[in-house]
């Protein structure tokens, strides 16, 4: 017999270990005779990571797919592994070393501190995977890799060799981001973009020889007029530390407020006067006529935008800082560089990128200073010189103008400090050209995207695509396989010896050579996961089976940083696409629709929920609230009531267990005679073709739902109760009939909920096998129910009969009827079917619907509050139960105050401020509250509309 409640964390921990020890997660555990291959790589998380709600509901969806492919006796593997997260666990290590007092990474040297990596890593990395563990994650835990491993490295550096020598990889200088903190540069999935409090400096930059021309603006209707004479052209900028390395200022072509002085040059107000440099004015397409001055300076190697610019109209790039963000403290005196660069302005020949990395345009007084404590000293300098635009304060002074304004400010994930776009010499990838046959694949639906719309995003980026970089300034890592001789030539390889023999055969002679000191993008070897993880390079019979994998799932964020890279390396080198879907799965938000994050206080910890609620709940909430497309607004409230869904099938079967409903051998459920019996079989039918087609369609919620509604509703609700007379009765055909179909039942519910709630089904499917024919296996490993609907007739008949119970427990509430009071009900239009029904039905009918007597009649009496369904109408006679005046009173009041609660509603949803400055998750919930008010008037309105009706 069961135990009264269930027991999550007592349970859990067991079922776990009952699943590790009989190996029912290892590749192909399961499998039928000629079963297709079905495998998920898991998408790696990092080893320094614990488990977030992200997590959960990624590893949770993926769960459902790979146990529900597991017992339609697929031959199933889910690969798991970890992310060796190069400049995070880079980060966690050096911060023990610090708070143990040890010598830093430095000064201990690389080996030494890649060493202690690894010790960390056997000590303390890899957290994440038992608690996905915890979670049910039912992965073949026997098979875990990691990006670091021997396997996987080796994969790494034939990658590598093999598209240098192709022409698909290549040493370069281009702008990055730049984590000062760390020094090295991050991708774009690293850094995030913050609204910070900032400021807009606006500032002259006066025209060579003391040119003049006359400023015009054009009014609405297109008349030109004359502002002023000017001397100048005017920019604003937010970094003014950066004018320092200016190349050009950009006006655009159709601007003709700087037509006449389009080609002429201008000086950098800022730096010793007799060396300010000059730079020319020119035209792009970038500025934006309508914003500020409709002139921005071009500052190509410390702004994106800037450098996109540049490189259009071959303007110098000048980089100003060092690995610190500092300014520059190398090379020549700033008028040397200065000579060089108005050199080049009146040549206008644009030299090599190492000769123009080598000009310093810092002047000797900035020179190592911080990039902030820069700006202010040039800001004042500026101001002094009286190069500031001005604007009259209140007194009627001339004051520089300075904006206070919102600013986006890229700040790095990990380091917390500003990033630098900045112009380095760094290792890149011509993605371009990965690119084009990834784009093909999608297009031609040979990998599609689910949800389909995501198909957008992936294209947009892919055809924009920008040069991969591939290189950090990082020790921890796979080491890039190049090395440097004396003059800088490169000679990429698979190891030191036969670098060596390729710069002996450039050289004409052996030369010392020097590795490169970088390590790979993270990102480089988890875009080889799909095949790396099955033994790739080598041919094993795992890659031969289960490439391609069948399904990606994972986040919106890294479709451009995974889901593209993973198909340009598979295709690139298994000539293959990796994965047949990529589902893309929505945010998990708070309950309030905000994003989760440590700086509000929202973030919700998916073990505590599983502490206090067990996996079960959790996992079940999230696939029950993962709609295509749609954020998964989470509360903990939502949680407890997934539990108490759990603890009403445990229940449930307690019930049936006490009433002796036990397997019974052999059992066929196409032979049952029983109406009751018979619809049950026919639901469950349903169901399972319900949460079948929902699952394999990736419609999560739908399968959730589905098989909610049917446990809750249709077996607990209606199937227990109107069988219980059954259960107690003198009949033992009948009763022995329904004792072996709820059996029957519970091990379909149990099939079906397992990929959603693994560990209560497990047990349960354990425990009810204790009184009936032995259990050949764990519920993990047995077949998904295949069954045909039985019988159409008696499902109609029972369904009528809810359908009929519903229906009058639904009036007796909107009609505010007493709980406890019976009712008459008269049924007019009867024909002999229906009246057969009726009279079988009585019983049931008179205990679920607080009925006292049937009775049938020609015409609806008076008084009554009528129902309609299909050709009769029931009647329930109500005077002398409630008060309809009363009644009537109470309804109109409650109609008043929702139509109050939408009209305020309708009033801030009408208000462009509202909609505009409030947050969306806030506008979202007015929108959310109004709709529920609307669902309840209509309440009202129906219950007036029957009142009305009864006179």
């Amino acid at each position: 017999m069961l135990d009264k409640t269930y027991d999550a964390a007592a349970i859990e921990p067991r079922i776990s270990q009952d699943w590790e020890q009989a190996g029912a997660f290892r590749a192909g555990a399961g499998a039928r005779a000629g079963a297709n291959p079905y495998c998920i790589v898991i998408p790696p998380p990092n080893v320094t990571g614990s488990l977030h709600m992200g997590h959960a509901l990624n590893n949770t969806l993926q769960d459902i797919l790979v146990r529900f492919n597991r017992m339609c006796g697929n031959d199933v593997l889910w690969q798991p592994g970890m992310d060796h997260a190069g400049i995070a666990t880079q980060m966690v290590v050096e911060r023990q070393m610090a708070e143990r007092q040890e010598p830093g990474r430095r000064e201990i040297g690389r080996e030494a501190f890649v060493e202690k990596v690894w010790t960390w890593k056997a000590e303390s990395g890899g957290m994440i995977l038992n608690q996905l563990k915890r979670l049910g994650a039912s992965c073949d835990w026997s098979r875990e890799r990691f990006t670091m491993d021997e396997g996987l490295s080796e994969a790494v550096l034939k990658v590598f060799v093999q598209l240098y020598r192709e022409g698909l990889i290549y040493r370069g200088k281009r702008l990055v981001n730049w984590d000062p903190k760390f020094e090295t540069a991050i991708s774009d999935l690293e850094v995030e973009n913050t609204e910070v409090d900032g400021h807009m400096w606006h500032f002259k930059y006066p025209l060579a020889g003391g040119e003049t021309y006359e400023y015009v603006e054009k009014d609405e209707d297109g008349n030109v007029t004359l502002r002023e004479t000017r001397d100048y052209i005017s920019i604003a900028t937010t970094r003014p530390e950066t004018m320092l390395g200016d190349g050009a200022v950009a006006v655009h072509p159709s601007d003709e407020r700087y037509a006449p002085i389009i080609g002429k040059l201008c000086e950098i107000p800022v730096g010793p006067k007799e060396y300010r440099r000059l730079i020319p004015i020119i035209t792009d397409e970038y500025p934006d006529p309508d914003f500020g001055s409709g002139a921005v300076k071009i500052t190509g190697a410390h702004d994106f935008n800037d450098y996109q610019v540049a490189k259009r109209n071959k303007i110098p790039l000048y980089r100003l800082m060092n690995e610190q963000a500092a300014m520059r403290t190398d090379g020549a005196p700033y008028a040397e560089c200065a000579a060089m660069a108005k050199a080049i302005v009146e040549s206008g020949e644009l030299p090599g990128e190492a000769d123009v990395d080598a000009i310093n345009l810092v002047p000797d007084e900035y020179r190592g200073l911080d990039r902030y404590e820069a700006r202010e000293k040039i800001v004042s300098a500026i101001n002094a010189d009286g190069l500031s635009v001005t604007v009259k304060d209140e007194d009627g002074n001339d004051v520089p103008l300075v904006e206070n304004k919102k600013i986006m400010q890229p700040f790095g994930d990990r380091s917390h400090v500003v990033i630098e776009p900045m112009l380095t010499d760094q290792w890149f990838a011509d993605a371009k050209t990965l690119a084009a046959p990834a784009i093909a694949s999608v297009r031609e639906g040979r990998t599609k995207f689910v949800p389909k719309n995501w198909e957008k995003t992936y294209f947009e980026w892919m055809e924009n695509i920008e040069p991969w970089c591939i290189s950090r300034q990082l020790w921890w890592g796979h080491r890039i396989p190049a090395w440097f001789g004396p003059d800088g030539e490169v000679f990429v390889a698979h190891d030191e010896t036969e670098a060596a023999g390729l710069g002996q055969k450039h050289y004409g002679k052996a030369v010392e050579l020097t590795r490169e000191e970088d390590v790979l993008d993270t990102w480089f070897s988890s875009a080889l996961w799909p095949f790396s993880t099955l033994g790739w390079p080598d041919e094993t019979a795992e890659l031969k089976r289960y490439y391609p994998t069948s399904v990606l799932v994972t986040g919106l964020d890294i479709i451009f940083f995974w889901v593209a890279r993973m198909m340009m390396m598979g295709l690139h080198f298994m000539k293959e696409e990796p994965f047949a879907d990529v589902y893309i799965h929505a945010l998990v938000r708070d309950e309030k629709g905000a994003k989760m994050s440590k700086s509000k206080g929202n973030v919700i910890d998916p073990l505590s929920l599983i502490d206090e609620y067990g996996a079960d709940a959790l996992r079940f909430t999230l696939a029950a609230m993962a709609a295509q497309g749609r954020d998964i607004k989470l509360a903990t409230n939502r949680v407890a009531g997934y539990r108490n869904f759990a603890t009403k099938l445990w229940n449930a079967t307690r019930f049936l267990q006490m009433n002796e409903c036990a397997r019974a051998e052999g059992f066929e459920p196409t032979t049952v005679k029983g109406t009751l019996n018979r619809w049950i079989v026919t639901e469950t039918a349903r169901c399972v073709e319900e949460v079948t087609d929902a699952i394999k369609a990736y419609r999560f919620n739908d399968g959730a739902n589905g098989i909610y509604r049917f446990v809750w509703n249709t077996f607990c609700d209606w199937y227990i109760e109107l069988a219980k007379p059954v259960l107690t009765g003198n009949d033992a055909a009948a009763k022995g009939e329904t004792q072996a179909t709820a059996a029957w039942a519970v091990d379909q519910i149990l099939k079906l909920l397992h990929p959603f709630m693994p560990f209560l089904t497990e047990e349960l499917w354990a425990r009810t096998g204790e009184g009936g024919p032995a259990r050949e296996g764990l519920l993990a490993l047995t077949a998904w129910p295949d069954i045909a609907p039985l019988d159409g007739d008696s499902a109609q008949e029972i369904n009528w009969l809810i359908d009929l119970i519903s229906q009058i427990r639904s009036v007796r509430a909107e009609m505010n009827v007493p709980a406890g009071a019976t009712l008459p009900l008269i049924v007019v239009g009867a024909d002999a079917a229906t009246s057969a029904r009726l009279a079988t039905h009585d019983a049931a009918i008179k205990r679920l619907a607080r009925i006292d007597r049937i009775e049938q009649a020609d015409t609806a009496p008076k008084g009554s509050a009528q129902i309609v369904l299909e050709s009769l109408t029931l009647c329930l006679p109500l005077a002398g139960v409630i008060d309809l005046d009363a009644e009537k009173a109470r309804l109109a009041k409650e109609r008043g105050r929702l139509d109050g609660e939408i009209a305020r509603i309708d009033k801030k949803l009408g208000n462009p401020k509202f909609v505009e400055k409030a947050p969306e998750e806030v506008v979202e919930g007015e929108k959310e509250k109004r709709a529920e008010f609307i669902e309840l008037r209509a309440k009202v309105e129906q219950a007036e509309a029957r009142l009305s009706q009864m006179g």
